[in-house]
């Protein structure tokens, strides 16, 4: 293993640790609010900015560590559910 490598490893280890600690249950939460029809907030919103930013660096490292491609498609799978749930929620209130 190159020591490109094992950086990469870590970068992916800090990335997922990160995700599982912070991102994932507060986006899980956020999914349950859209689908009942609660509108995002704008503390949802730079949650969600920041998240894609993450996610930009997991599509990185995924088109060289294709092992991590399900897993990052299921994050942005579940990010998309509540962008496109959200908006349409707020179109409906309107």
């Amino acid at each position: 293993m190159t020591l490109l490598d094992k950086n990469e490893l870590g970068i992916a280890q800090v990335i997922f640790e990160h995700l599982g600690k912070y991102h994932l249950p507060r986006a899980l939460a956020l999914k349950d609010r859209v689908d009942t029809g609660e509108l995002l907030d704008i503390l949802d919103m730079a949650f969600l900015e920041s998240v894609f930013s993450d996610a930009h660096a997991l599509e990185t490292l995924t088109g060289r560590h294709p092992e991590y491609l399900s897993v990052t498609a299921k994050v942005v799978g579940l990010y998309h559910h509540i962008t496109e749930y959200g908006l349409a929620n707020e179109r409906h209130t309107r």
